[in-house]
């Protein structure tokens, strides 16, 4: 229940500062161009993310983070 209810508050105090920034409560103003750019960059980054944690839960299921164990030969 409390996780729902942190999840509740951030999820419309997120909602809240967005409707402020997307509306102009606030002085700075943002042309498409910035909006297109602020959009691909997260997208893009997200999926840079989801796809490096898909590759580490793949390397980590097919026993790639193993440790490996080797006999080192000594030389006379």
């Amino acid at each position: 229940m409390k996780v729902f209810l942190l999840t509740l508050s951030l999820g419309s105090l997120l909602a809240i500062v967005m409707f402020g920034a997307l509306t102009n409560w606030d002085a700075s103003a943002m042309s498409i161009h910035g909006w297109i750019a602020l959009t691909l960059g997260t997208v893009l980054s997200l999926a840079v993310g989801g796809g490096l944690m898909a590759l580490v839960f793949h390397s980590a299921r097919k026993g790639y983070d193993d440790h490996v164990e080797f006999e080192r030969k000594e030389h006379e």
